[in-house]
């Protein structure tokens, strides 16, 4: 992993500085990728020294045991060795800690002072303001198999009449209805550009995600189609709706997901990949990884060990039938990995023990075992309705040419002659006008949703709705 090292900023300190008591709350904000993460620190002075939590508000997060606390010749220093955090400043007259936050082998510069930190308001000029022109409900429907319930957002253009719509179904992690990510909320905007041009649109909060219930955590890809499912389904209820003409429109993860419900499903007319997956996880992973780390600058000596390294991990996945015996390889097998390369990334601040550990429970969870393991290349040739899948020219996420390449292959050999696919000049994996498509540019573009891309999904769209 590629360490970022900037300088403790401390300046001269008093004699008054290492008198002075740090019992209370510390405020800070990060700044990392262009968006705010404001910071608590709250501090308890005891016989033995000072004990103390951390709040995260902007993450809904309170309470978090800070395991180290001290405060020496006016040195603060915090440690929250599980989550790989290390923050140390120095505390000056001014009642300002001047210092830097550690997180995974990246530092960012945080001052604290017991002042509050205001939440920045992020400007996105394409997100709707309400009243909108249009009808939105906030809904909730069923997904009977797995027992939970999901709340969306359904939207149509007006009070009378009967509309083709689409399902969003938004990438992986848990995203809300909004797909809402580093300041932006791509769903919002494609669907108010939909329902504004004629066409209904449902988007909904993933399972254990924002309103919607269950456990997101248990899930795998294939669960959550289910939910996709359900939400169909709920369509099919829904006078405003056009049972003839619903579709989906799947984001990257959802890409994959769109496929897997149009074979389980005859409600499907037609099916839209916006950055969809076309090769096996385990080759995709791989990719993405290269071409971020590139982008990040990373030396190629350092991509080819981590190439190594993880392909080594992924063969070890798709090849287990037993999570516990996994754990128990993938454990061996990170430990060889760090004692044949000391210089190999660990979190600061964190044993060797509890960082394979950590590597080793993100690896055999449900999601990553089966998104490890899976091709979508099967689902892809037996759908038969019309596909649009595009691409952004610079997504290094889902590389265009690999997969919408793949995409092409597996629906021809399906026989599926309703297929169009293209790459969109300039744009990244959220689709995005951008400079070099790196994850680290999505939160400073202004812009959510490129116009041309939402011209390119609407011309096809009204081609499938006539």
């Amino acid at each position: 992993m590629r360490k970022i090292t900037i300088a403790l900023l401390a300046g001269m300190v008093s004699l008054l500085a290492f008198g002075q008591d740090v019992a209370g709350q510390w405020n800070g904000s990060l700044k990392v990728q262009g968006t705010q993460l404001r910071l608590v620190f709250n501090v308890l002075k005891t016989e033995k020294g000072y004990t103390a939590t951390m709040d995260s508000p902007d993450q809904g997060a309170t309470g978090i045991p800070v395991a180290t606390t001290s405060f020496e010749n006016a040195i603060l220093k915090f440690s929250i060795p599980n989550a790989g955090i290390d923050y140390e400043g120095t505390l000056g007259n001014d009642q300002i800690v001047v210092g830097n936050f550690k997180q995974s082998g990246f530092t960012f510069p945080m001052n604290l002072s017991r002042a509050l930190v205001e939440k920045e308001i992020i400007v996105r000029p394409q997100e709707p303001v309400k009243p909108y022109a249009y009808h939105s409900e906030d809904i909730t429907f069923e997904n009977k198999s797995a027992g939970i319930t999901l709340a969306g957002t359904l939207t149509w253009p007006q009070k009378e009449g009967v509309f083709p719509a689409v399902v969003l179904i938004s990438g992986s992690g848990p995203q809300n209805r909004d797909e809402e990510l580093l300041g932006h909320k791509p769903f919002l905007v494609l669907s108010d550009f939909l329902t504004k041009n004629g066409i209904a649109v449902l988007r909904f909060d993933d399972r254990g995600t924002a309103s919607s219930k269950g456990d997101f955590n248990a899930a795998t890809t294939l669960d959550f189609s289910a939910d996709v499912e359900a939400g169909v389904q709920y369509l099919k209820t829904r006078k405003e709706i056009n049972k003839d003409k619903i579709g989906l429109i799947g984001h990257s993860e959802g890409g994959i997901i769109a496929p897997m419900v149009a074979n389980n499903s005859n409600d499907i007319d037609f099916i839209i990949l916006l950055a969809g997956t076309g090769i096996p996880g385990d080759q995709l992973l791989l990719l993405q990884q290269e071409l971020i780390g590139k982008a990040a600058g990373m030396p190629n000596e350092d991509l080819q060990k981590a190439h190594t390294i993880n392909k080594g991990i992924f063969e070890l996945v798709k090849k287990s039938t037993n999570t516990a015996q996994l754990k128990t390889d993938l454990t061996n097998y990170l430990k060889l990995a760090l004692a044949t390369d000391p210089n190999a990334a660990k979190i600061e601040g964190m044993g060797e023990d509890d960082y394979i550990k950590l590597q080793v429970n993100q690896i055999v969870s449900p999601w990553m075992q089966y998104f490890i393991k899976y091709d979508p290349a099967l689902a892809l040739e037996k759908v038969n309705c019309p596909v649009l899948a595009i691409n952004g020219e610079k997504d290094l996420q889902v590389p265009p040419k690999e997969n919408l390449e793949a995409i092409k292959n597996a629906l021809a050999k399906g026989g599926n002659k309703y297929v169009t696919t293209k790459v969109l000049p300039n744009l990244n994996h959220l689709f995005q006008e951008c400079e070099t498509g790196s994850p680290s540019e999505y939160a400073m573009i202004e812009q959510t949703f490129s116009p041309s891309a939402l011209m390119e999904i609407l011309n096809w769209l009204q081609i499938q709705i006539k």
